[in-house]
């Protein structure tokens, strides 16, 4: 019986609409500890505060490992702030990367115009409400979710959400391929806007 040669059989393919293995989004910031720190202290200034879960970021940042990144928190503790303001600049400064940036709600009112992008931030995922455009009810996020690991795309996202309410919120299968395709990173401790 002969073997199939499953890496020719792939690259005879490559042309085709057909795509086992998507290439993934490589991140490597050098010295990601001191520019997180960097960042924050240029938007906070004296106000900013080092949070001990914001290593974890900093090793996605060291090394993606090919995954997206879910920041995982309550309010206040520096979500928005580095994925919206911090890592887009570090992703472009030293990994030439441009990531488009949005909210929940703004994914919801222009979804294909945002899932057609490769390198994805999308700000507050759980609030908001089903999408209906022109009596078409759609769930954008779970498209997503679907497109990145599909196509290989970087999504990252921050939520208020733990496992249980984004499950009651997009279903099983949603956060069953979130785990497998973005490292989730819980920041834990109070606001620091009081």
């Amino acid at each position: 019986m002969e073997q199939i040669d499953f890496k020719s059989a792939i690259e005879r393919l490559r042309d085709t609409t057909y795509k086992p293995l998507p290439d993934k989004v490589q991140i490597s910031v050098p010295n990601a500890g001191i520019h997180l720190k960097g960042g924050l202290k240029y938007f906070c200034g004296d106000n900013a505060r080092w949070n001990a879960d914001y290593e974890k970021i900093v090793q996605w940042l060291t090394d993606n490992k090919g995954k997206g990144l879910m920041l995982v928190g309550n309010c206040g503790v520096g979500k928005s702030l580095i994925g919206m303001r911090i890592i887009p600049l570090l992703l472009n400064h030293y990994c030439r990367k441009v990531v488009t940036i949005c909210t929940a709600n703004e994914l919801n009112k222009s979804p294909d115009e945002i899932i057609r992008d490769h390198i994805i931030y999308i700000d507050d995922i759980g609030t908001e409400d089903i999408s209906n455009i022109y009596g078409n009810k759609r769930v954008p996020f779970a498209e997503l979710v679907d497109a990145a690991e599909r196509d290989g795309k970087l999504l990252m996202f921050s939520t208020n959400l733990d496992d249980e309410h984004l499950k009651m919120k997009y279903g099983d299968r949603v956060v069953d391929r979130l785990h497998a395709i973005v490292r989730k990173v819980t920041i834990n401790g109070k606001s620091n806007r009081k």
